[in-house]
């Protein structure tokens, strides 16, 4: 059985990503901000591992603009509408992304 989600329930779900991806940012700049090894092999390691950070922090960031598009749609009252067409976005889809600004069909 599936429970539908409430704006409020929604808004909270989504504030409580925003604030665990803020927090992984600002881990992976500290990271990225500590000194570089001096030892050639431990420097290349770190190189491999500074990649990956970067893109986990690129990733991260750019959900965080996702949501925080999300949330102003909250509040204007145009949440869970795709942005492309005006349907209704599926609650199963909002379910899985609840950020997503386009129903499955238009991010076809």
């Amino acid at each position: 059985m599936t429970v539908k989600m409430t704006l409020t329930n929604r808004k909270v779900q989504l504030e409580k990503r925003l604030s665990e991806l803020d927090t992984r940012v600002h881990d992976i700049e500290h990271t990225l901000d500590a000194p570089v090894a001096k030892d050639w092999e431990e420097a290349a390691q770190e190189a491999e591992d500074t990649e990956v950070l970067e893109a986990m922090g690129n990733q991260g960031l750019i959900e965080i603009r996702l949501i925080g598009t999300a949330l102003k749609r909250i509040e204007t009252g145009e949440y869970g509408a795709c942005e492309q067409c005006g349907e209704d976005i599926a609650e199963a889809r909002l379910d899985l992304v609840p950020h997503a600004p386009l129903c499955a069909k238009c991010a076809r």
